[in-house]
């Protein structure tokens, strides 16, 4: 038995320090062993990742030599949060979104989520919002204690009339104007932006001068970064473009003249002060289930706002208003259950990272209007989150993380040169009108369609294990919401498109379209790539028909010709067997009826045997719809 020093040194403290260079020589050993030969930092390359916006996650990071200033909790730059206890209080606020037209309905939705956790109200109103009529609002308000619960309005260009019809309600009601809570969302660059219509700024500008003279917790107008984020714009562009748009309301605010057009009653002169107007903002964004670059965004946000505050001349003042919303993008209409997953991640990424205000969008929401049970799932993830996971006890939990720091700092100042090219075209609404943000975005959209035509961004349960015996949810047809503008675009746009065709085929036929795998060799030999195959194919709605096990040059004929197929096989099993077997298994599945037999496998591998290759990284979109078009499967 071995008896320690009882000198208070760790057992740390008898090994030396590992250095980066040696970490470094370790990484190029297991390379080499895989076939790479490279060292130093090209070693560190060949593990790190590439992310939009020309960012790269690295294997391993850190403490920098100069490391960026994050100050504390509460005070500039605000990096750690904008208030000095963060979430500790208690935690975020959980805001719940209401769409419909029926005010009874939406009456009945709001006070079910208040008994059971939300704490503030996000309302649809107007019929380009697909939401309630104006006059509606009271009766769908009804019941609700209006100095306890925050109501944040979504109204499109119908804005100025929700905005005065609530805090007439407020008034009505006799809600103590140091009670009342809101955010009116005038937003007119956003819906420019959603719609293509320019709306004046007078009636923001009016709203915000009597908010900021009667109502001081109402902020008036909203920066809404979600009409870049789902027009397929990356987080530095979405940061750069909420920048570009909190300045051009900033200049509105601070440099009206009396003869603005303003709220009825309105008899204030002149703009709002510096610190009034920066009070009278709040920001959204995007929260995906990439955890750590939203983590980041929301932080990287903050310190951009405050650098804005600061070169205005009121530091002290830029602590910025966040309300995350749960990625439209990322959700899926086919397997909508793994939607949970990722708005669970979304959810503790934004909460993580200090959003004050998080809205989890129900599971069905790319599918029609969400029922009870979704609605109910939505405002629980962040109650788990909350009050289970604790995730608010902490004050910027993910603070002090080199990555997280880093990445902080380097999606910052992506956003800020951005924003920079915004401005330099003349602001927001400029280059909105003359197609410099549209171009912009679609451009990152294609790199980033890509990278999901070719599973390098996978989608569970569409483009990654799909289950094509999924029965659909019915669900009623959400109300349109604006359109004319920017283009809203999904992840599963694509593979969607492809399902559709299959059902379509499903519901003439009574069939899906069917690919025989023959499989060659033992288990051992050919699961992987049969496996793979499996996934690819039933991603564009194929049926794979992996029956018998194996074949042979023998069996494979009439395997084939017992499975159904529509025309297609793929040979599935390793470099070895496809040596000894691929030519004569090809050809008698072809004798067969198959008019195109697949490798699965690298290019090149048999060549002469087998017609095509599906192999990682193909482009898959543009392989199945192939497959689809010679299987006769109409668009």
């Amino acid at each position: 038995m071995t008896v320690l020093p009882d000198d208070g040194l760790s057992l740390a403290a008898e090994f030396p320090d590992a250095t980066h260079e040696q970490w470094q020589r370790l990484v190029e050993g297991v390379l080499r062993k895989s076939g790479k030969d490279v060292s130093g930092e090209a070693a560190e390359d060949a593990l790190s990742t590439k992310l939009e916006d020309g960012l790269t996650t690295r294997p391993l990071y850190t403490a920098p030599e100069a490391a960026d200033e994050t100050g504390f909790p509460g005070f500039a730059p605000f990096v750690r949060g904008a208030t000095p206890a963060g979430g500790a209080a208690g935690g975020w606020d959980v805001r719940q979104r209401y769409v419909g037209s029926d005010p009874v309905r939406v009456n009945e939705a709001v006070l079910t989520d208040l008994e059971n956790g939300v704490t503030s109200l996000w309302l649809a109103v107007g019929e380009g919002c697909g939401g309630l009529p104006v006059d509606a609002l009271p009766r769908a308000l009804d019941g609700v204690y209006l100095d306890l619960a925050p109501v944040s309005l979504d109204a499109g260009a119908e804005y100025a009339d929700a905005a005065r019809a609530l805090l007439r309600l407020y008034a009505d009601r006799q809600v103590a104007p140091e009670a009342a809570r809101a955010s009116l969302g005038a937003d007119p660059l956003g819906h420019e932006a959603r719609t293509g219509e320019a709306v004046d700024l007078g009636d923001a500008v009016g709203l915000a001068r009597e908010a900021a003279a009667h109502w001081p917790g109402v902020r008036a107008l909203t920066v809404d970064a979600l009409p870049y984020h789902e027009a397929g714009g990356s987080a530095a562009e979405e940061l750069g473009l909420s920048l570009a748009t909190g300045v051009a309301y900033l200049r509105a605010l601070t440099e009206a003249e009396a003869s603005s057009a303003g709220a009825e009653g309105d008899t204030a002169a002149g703009g709002l002060g510096l610190h009034a107007a920066l009070g009278q903002l709040e920001f959204r964004y995007a929260a995906t289930a990439d955890q750590f670059l939203t983590i980041a965004k929301f932080r990287a946000a903050r310190r951009l706002w405050a650098r804005i505050a600061e070169a205005c001349g009121a530091p002290e003042a830029g602590a910025q208003r966040q309300h995350a919303v749960t990625s439209p993008v990322m959700m899926t209409r086919r397997d909508p259950w793994v939607n949970m997953l990722r708005t669970t991640v979304a959810c503790m990424a934004a909460g993580v990272g200090g959003a004050d205000s998080v809205t989890v969008l129900p599971f069905d929401h790319e599918i029609g209007l969400p029922d009870a049970f979704a609605r109910r799932i939505a405002r629980n993830t962040s109650t788990i989150l909350l009050e289970e996971s604790h995730l608010a006890r902490v004050i910027d939990p993910a603070g002090g993380s080199y990555y997280v720091e880093q990445l902080t700092g380097e999606l910052a100042e992506a956003a800020w040169e951005f924003f920079q090219t915004i401005e330099k075209a003349g602001g927001l609404a400029a280059a909105l009108r003359s197609g410099l943000v549209a171009d912009r975005l679609a451009a990152t959209w294609a790199e980033r369609s890509k990278k999901l035509a070719k599973r390098r961004e996978p989608i569970t349960g569409v483009s990654e294990f799909p289950l094509l015996s999924e029965k659909p949810l019915d669900r009623e047809p959400a109300p349109p919401g604006p359109t004319g503008g920017l283009p809203r675009v999904r992840r599963d746009e694509a593979y969607e498109a492809l399902r559709a065709r299959s059902d379509a085929h499903l519901a003439a036929t009574g069939n899906r379209p069917r690919i025989f795998l023959a499989a060659l060799g033992p288990a051992a030999a050919h699961t992987a790539r049969a496996t793979f195959a499996a996934n690819l194919f039933q991603a564009g709605g194929i049926t794979p028909v992996h029956d018998p096990v194996s074949v042979d040059p023998a069996t494979a004929a009439a395997a084939y010709a017992a499975s159904g197929a529509d025309g297609m096989a793929v040979l599935c099993s390793s470099d070895p067997l496809y040596e000894e077997q691929a030519e004569a298994v090809a050809a008698a599945l072809r004798s067969a009826g198959a008019t195109t037999v697949f490798l699965a496998g690298k290019p090149g591998t048999s060549a002469g045997a087998v017609d095509e290759y599906v192999f990682a990284g193909c482009d898959a979109v543009a392989v199945l719809s192939s497959v689809l078009d010679r299987m006769g499967v109409s668009q």
